[in-house]
């Protein structure tokens, strides 16, 4: 067989070996194999020893970490030849110029830097482009996610901030946040984010807090979930809990309501997810979902635009109407899968692809696509429409754990977006008819490695 290195490479090599078992306590190995070589003192004195002395643990360094950007490469490469194959170039036109066929991309638009700590949440204004991070540094800060500035920082809690919204009264905004200090704050940023109320109540760490939007009620309300196991629903003008809902056996990690306000689905550490119609006098847990095998992290309701694509997962004829608003539900698990559920409790599909934890879940708005982000630093996108199927995975979208990803509200159009900058003003114009929605295609991420990161199109 003929020699695959070249004399000189060879002579490196010997050298090399040497060095390194002399240098790693090898005196008689590194003895016999120079006397098997006969490389004599003239050839192989101490100046080269210590040349060689760490080459050899260098070169095999450099070697794994190129083989690591091989297989990473080839990863890619096959994910990038699924798209083109599953691409047409009517495909291809659309998704450039319709929103609801918009998928994320690396590189983001924005990397925000400035927490000390672990990014547990992150939230968009509803009309200006402000997002709001909370972090374990005990700071909220926010940013100006179009020029990546940021704006200011927040200080009021005593530990870790774990959820934040924006919503509140009609014609008034406001930022809610939640900690593991037990409160939930109140925030005007109107009057440059002053803390103007504080809601204590719970009996430990506050992990979530959402605005329930108004339906038939005024906008008032705000819920929270605990460590406690329990659901409070607050008002927010008078700052008095007003429901405390009971039924989860264990921590309640996550809440988000329906865009009518009428439902809550809620998930945590009893591995269920429950929904609830907080409309009745005396709310109780409508259905109970099981089936992950590990605590639950996440939870999202879809969209009515997506029934469509569920009513096919779920065998149905005709999708539900548009108006019922909590059909069709996803929760994300630390046992690595998503499950896909209906109002009747039954799981409709299991999503296997993550690695690791799956920390979060959002639906594109156009109804087409859910979003995951995960311990595994990696986001997914999973075509509902395609039975479920990840269709493109970003990698690496964090150096460390991906907790949270939300995305930005739409944008309304006419006299009613007129309307709520204005507060909602006695003789302000409004419109009989529903109004234009845009479908602000941001998606912001936060992460274990203390970074913010914004991708637009």
């Amino acid at each position: 067989m003929g020699a695959i290195l070249t004399n000189r490479q060879a002579e490196e090599l010997h050298k090399s070996i040497i060095a390194y078992l002399s240098a790693n306590n090898l005196p008689n190995t590194a003895a016999a194999l120079r006397e098997e070589l006969s490389l004599g003192d003239d050839v192989y004195d101490a100046a080269t020893a210590k040349k060689y002395e760490s080459l050899l643990e260098k070169k095999w360094t450099s070697v794994v970490r190129l083989q690591k950007k091989i297989m990473d490469l080839e990863s890619r490469n096959i994910e990038l030849q699924s798209e083109v194959d599953n691409a047409t170039p009517t495909s291809l036109s659309k998704r450039n110029q319709d929103p609801t066929a918009w998928l994320p991309k690396t590189p983001p638009r924005h990397t925000l830097e400035s927490h000390r700590d672990t990014v547990n949440c992150v939230a968009f204004h509803p009309i200006f482009s402000s997002i709001a991070s909370g972090s374990d540094d005990y700071t909220i800060k926010i940013w100006d996610w179009e020029l990546g500035e940021l704006e200011t920082t927040i200080k009021g809690h005593t530990r870790a901030i774990l959820d934040l919204d924006y919503g509140g009264p009609r014609g008034r905004v406001l930022l809610a946040s939640c900690s593991s200090d037990l409160t939930i704050k109140l925030w005007d940023p109107a009057d440059a984010y002053k803390n103007i109320r504080t809601l204590p109540g719970h009996d430990h760490s506050v992990s979530a807090v959402r605005f329930i939007p108004s339906g038939s009620s005024s906008g008032n309300l705000l819920v929270s979930a605990s460590r406690d196991k329990t659901l409070k629903i607050w008002d927010v003008t008078t700052g008095y809990c007003v429901k405390t809902l009971n039924g989860h056996s264990g921590w309640i990690r996550a809440v988000t309501p329906s865009s009518d306000g009428r439902f809550l689905l809620s998930t945590g550490d009893d591995m269920s997810a429950r929904l609830w119609d907080i409309s009745a006098s005396n709310p109780e847990s409508k259905q109970a979902m099981f089936g992950h095998e590990h605590y639950n992290e996440c939870c999202a309701l879809a969209p009515p635009a997506s029934y469509q694509n569920f009513a096919t997962l779920a065998g149905l004829k005709k999708p539900p109407p548009a108006s019922s608003t909590a059909e069709f539900m996803a929760t994300g698990s630390r046992d690595k899968t998503i499950r896909l559920w209906d109002a009747r409790g039954t799981c409709l599909m299991t999503l296997v692809g993550h690695d690791n934890w799956v920390r979060d879940l959002i639906f594109h708005p156009g109804g087409k696509y859910l979003f995951s982000v995960s311990d595994d630093k990696s986001l997914r996108c999973w075509d509902l429409s395609q039975q479920g199927k990840c269709v493109k995975i970003l990698r690496d979208v964090h150096e460390h754990f991906v907790t949270c990803i939300r995305w930005a509200p739409g944008i309304v159009k006419g006299e009613q977006a007129t309307e709520e900058q204005n507060g909602g003003a006695v003789g302000t114009p409004k419109k009989a008819v529903a109004p234009e929605v845009q479908i602000r295609c941001v998606i912001a991420t936060g992460g274990v490695d203390c970074k913010l990161k914004i991708f637009a199109n």
